[in-house]
């Protein structure tokens, strides 16, 4: 069974991860030994999320087996403009192994500190968001996109949290893509059409 990693911190943006966590627990029910969620933090110990919710992670970051990584997925947050170095760290080595990583918001100008955005394509916030890193280099590569998927780096803005779990679906495999996005336009649309096609798809 792969694990996919969610990185707990506080002030993580509540709504960047949800449709995220609720596809992935969806997916479970189907295929309850592919993927496991599990929530780490950097020391394990517990975590207040932006808006105000208390987390206890599953364990430490530090304890993570990467040979049985699926994903690492960094949700957003205020305390991305310094710190995070043993998951950004991780994030970039993940990467170099085809390891899909996951940034929205925040922690896009995290990978930006780490010169992960340099060099491939992706999006952010604003592209004034991340020249805040003065390790970017990156502009020429920069989208104006709600997602950019390059091979195993998915990014958003904070605002496109529904296209960063669809984006993350589609580099896991984690659904066929009719259910993918049958579901997607179910949640974006609210049309029963795309419930009826959830439903046949599955």
């Amino acid at each position: 069974m792969k694990t996919i990693a969610l990185y707990a911190t506080d002030t993580m943006a509540d709504w960047e991860y949800s449709y995220l966590v609720a596809g992935i627990a969806m997916a479970r029910e189907q295929a309850p030994d592919r993927y496991q969620l599990k929530i780490l933090s950097d020391g394990g110990g517990d975590v207040t999320s932006l808006g105000g919710v208390h987390i206890v992670p599953d364990g430490d970051l530090a304890d993570l087996d990467t040979s049985e990584l699926a994903a690492l997925i960094l949700p957003g947050g205020n305390t991305w403009g310094e710190g995070h170095a043993n998951v950004l760290t991780l994030a970039v080595d993940v990467l170099g192994k085809g390891i899909p990583v996951g940034a929205i918001c925040g922690a896009t100008l995290g990978l930006a500190r780490y010169s992960a955005l340099n060099s491939r394509p992706h999006t952010s916030n604003a592209p004034e968001f991340l020249v805040a890193a003065t390790e970017y280099t990156g502009q020429q590569h920069y989208r104006d996109e709600r997602t950019v998927s390059d091979g195993t780096l998915v990014t958003a803005p904070g605002t496109a949290p529904l296209e960063f779990a669809k984006a993350v679906f589609e580099a896991l495999e984690l659904f066929p893509q009719p259910v993918i996005d049958a579901w997607y336009g179910l949640y974006s649309t609210g049309e029963k059409k795309y419930y009826d096609q959830l439903v046949g798809a599955e």
